[in-house]
């Protein structure tokens, strides 16, 4: 399969479901084996997992959307560099809702089998989110004895 096959089937999956939680655009871009090498503590394996995890983000920021900047592609690689945006409207990493605008960093990286993504790895930037939510300055203070 060529690598802008490859690029499009994750485009499909990040504008059909990410950003418009399309359940069928989830079933069609998501390999039943899926692994995801970066699940968060908590989070369920495979599919299920995925779902989770945008379930929370939908239910924590109003308007959720995902914007791709950048893609690249080798053989069954695809590289994707994108920012979630939404208003934080409900708890999130234990920081209840602000009501303030956010853009979250994320590079993702999947492998595509069959048409359909089958292993993950992400990198966020949660320390930037966490400081867009007025949360980071705790992390950064030193601890009191």
């Amino acid at each position: 399969m060529s690598t802008e096959r490859n690029k499009a089937i994750v485009r499909r999956f990040v504008d059909g479901y990410q950003t418009g939680g399309d359940e069928t655009v989830f079933d069609e871009s998501i390999h039943p084996r899926l692994v995801d090498r970066s699940r968060p503590p908590g989070i369920a394996e495979g599919p299920e997992g995925v779902r989770q995890q945008f379930a929370g983000f939908r239910a924590a920021f109003d308007g959720f959307r995902a914007t791709i900047l950048q893609q690249v592609a080798e053989g069954d690689l695809v590289v994707t560099r994108k920012v979630f945006h939404g208003t934080h409207v409900g708890e999130f990493l234990g920081v209840p809702a602000t009501g303030r605008d956010v853009e979250i960093a994320v590079i993702d990286i999947v492998r595509i089998e069959d048409e359909r993504i089958a292993e993950h790895w992400n990198v966020v930037d949660v320390f930037g989110l966490l400081a867009q939510l007025g949360a980071a300055q705790s992390i950064l203070e030193p601890a009191k004895s």
